[in-house]
């Protein structure tokens, strides 16, 4: 009997998912810029769902970078490549990675048929994109010492830590940011691997951790890290209480592991820099799902101490979502607006900032960032590095097409890009957590 209901609850659930048919009304660009378009929500029970299968890369295809480039792999057949740390030597630390578990008997979205379809749906998408494999739990060590572009060096660093993201290197301790506390372990300059046990600086909010992924970046002076957390949840349907100290950027004291909060409202950042020579922190955040193709584009913003974003009671400012109940128009009413749209559904992850070491002047200032690629939009969107240039110390005109061909011609998954740094040379890595490699795109001329 138990058989059978399950197996009628999966028909429900697949008939449910082949009926989602909504799809965008406005052109990509629409939603991307200071001031993008934000059209009506759209509400259905299952939302739109277009996932590109996982397949990998075949032969010797790679990545499409632009005229005057080449692209090749700095290190290939890790597990999972998710984030990317370059060392003042040059070496560069890989995190490979994947979802904690969840804790026994804690339930995500809730109880019911509804939420019971939508998780199945959830986990339909995470087979489907290569996301269910257990995680290495460790930092990978790649060294290119001959400079060739292909590291000779190729071995693990850490193992033994908890979904890994973030790493950030102050004086001679390294400290990383696992899903549930940042730790540090005693790093000495040209180290190949460290045996020392991890050691604890604070924790960080866990559990059922929807948003795993914490990144760190130190401040000038090494005196703070601020990290990254993200939501519980798409729109607080875990229960708010569940959201206590998420969807935030947290200041870190260093010495002391105290900690305050510095940004709220932040569904989901990751990527997070310094703008270069100045104090202005950015970062990438992606924004919620479930109200159509067209809503809510993704963002880059300057992250500003003590501001509010919105999530989850509003977007983009004022603009109110009803789904979170009970309505909070004070929390409204202090929501600022993120600084540049970057589409809808993209799922912006990676970010760095550029210069002239490694880059033509056209792609010399301004920030590369890494988009995963979309789930809920119809057509997708992301699946590629994309550049945005700056002008007067603020992003300005639309994404440039950087690094593509990551869906094939049938529109399966060769490879999705998550972290982008800038290497010694100043040529552009791209870790890659389908095609489970590291890519290095230089200067051909």
């Amino acid at each position: 009997m138990i058989v059978l209901r399950r197996c009628a609850l999966l028909m429900t659930a697949a008939a449910l998912l082949s009926a989602c048919g909504e799809s965008s009304k406005l052109p990509f660009q629409a939603g991307v810029g200071p001031k993008p378009q934000l059209p009506e929500p759209v509400s259905s029970v299952i939302p739109t769902l277009k996932v590109s299968k996982a397949v990998g890369w075949s032969g010797s295809e790679t990545p499409k970078a632009p005229d005057g480039f080449k692209v090749q792999a700095l290190g290939d057949n890790l597990q999972h490549p998710r984030w990317l740390y370059s060392l003042p030597n040059g070496d560069v630390l890989v995190a490979e990675s994947n979802t904690p578990p969840k804790p026994e008997g804690v339930t995500d979205g809730g109880t019911g048929l509804m939420a019971w379809v939508k998780r199945t749906a959830s986990g339909i998408v995470m087979s489907r994109v290569g996301a269910e494999a257990p995680s290495a739990n460790r930092i990978t060590i790649l060294r290119d010492a001959d400079g060739d572009g292909k590291a000779e060096v190729h071995k693990v660093f850490v193992s033994g830590l908890m979904s890994p993201f973030g790493m950030a290197l102050i004086g001679n301790e390294l400290f990383i940011a696992n899903a549930d506390a940042i730790v540090k372990v005693p790093y000495t300059d040209g180290q190949t691997e460290i045996s020392a046990t991890p050691v604890k600086v604070t924790d960080l909010p866990a559990g059922l951790n929807h948003h795993w992924t914490k990144n760190i970046v130190a401040n000038r002076d090494g005196s703070k890290l601020y990290v990254t957390v993200g939501s519980n949840s798409n729109v607080g349907e875990n229960g708010l209480e569940a959201e206590e100290g998420r969807a935030a950027i947290w200041e870190v004291d260093v010495k002391s592991g105290q900690k305050r909060l510095f940004a709220s409202g932040l569904r989901n950042p990751n990527g997070l820099i310094w703008k270069p020579g100045s104090d202005e922190l950015w970062t990438v955040v992606n924004e919620r799902d479930e109200i159509g193709s067209d809503l809510v584009p993704d963002y880059l913003t300057s992250v500003k101490d003590g501001a509010f974003y919105g999530w989850p009671w509003s977007y983009y400012g004022n603009h109110v979502d009803s789904r979170v109940q009970p309505p909070r128009p004070d929390m409204v009413a202090k929501a600022i607006a993120p600084d540049y749209a970057l589409g809808t559904h993209v799922a912006p992850l990676g970010l760095t900032y550029s210069d002239a070491r490694g880059m033509p002047h056209n792609f010399a200032e301004g920030v590369f960032v890494g988009e995963h690629g979309s789930w809920n939009r119809n057509p997708q969107a992301g699946y590629k590095v994309v550049f945005i240039g700056f002008k007067d110390g603020q992003p300005s005109g639309m994404p440039v097409d950087f690094l593509t061909g990551f869906l094939n011609a049938d529109g399966d998954a060769q490879g999705r890009p998550v972290g982008v740094i800038l290497d010694k040379q100043g040529s552009l890595l791209v870790a890659d957590d389908v095609g489970n490699r590291v890519w290095r795109v230089s200067r051909s001329r």
